[in-house]
């Protein structure tokens, strides 16, 4: 006896579609110092939430609310790693990064998270 199986595509990945930069919702964002030194420790390299804590010496419950705050204005996205997860800038933030890579032109304004206190 021949049995028939039927052949089921596997599921697909749903990715979220990249949001667009915004220039006001980014200001909005950028608005808190706590999140202009995340985003200039993001520019050294891609960081774990305990990471930031740490090295900006608030507690992991605040970084987290702060990186959300980023990642819904598009200026950094999470990759997972296991069970952590690591934070980098977002592609259509860098593009709008000016030389040298610390200055973030909005055509309005400019930030430069190299003078930025520590």
């Amino acid at each position: 006896m021949a049995v028939s199986l039927a052949m089921t595509p596997a599921p697909q990945q749903f990715e979220r579609p990249m949001k667009k930069f915004d220039c006001i919702t980014a200001m909005k964002a950028l608005g808190e110092e706590n999140r202009l030194r995340i985003i200039r420790k993001l520019l050294e390299k891609q960081c774990s939430v305990s990471e930031l804590a740490g090295a900006l010496d608030i507690t992991p419950y605040n970084a987290s609310k702060h990186l959300r705050v980023l990642r819904e204005a598009a200026l950094i996205e999470q990759e997972k790693n296991g069970q952590q997860r690591l934070y980098a800038l977002a592609a259509p933030f860098t593009n709008h990064l000016a030389e040298p890579q610390t200055i973030l032109n909005l055509g309005c304004c400019q930030f430069d998270f190299s003078k930025l206190p520590p």
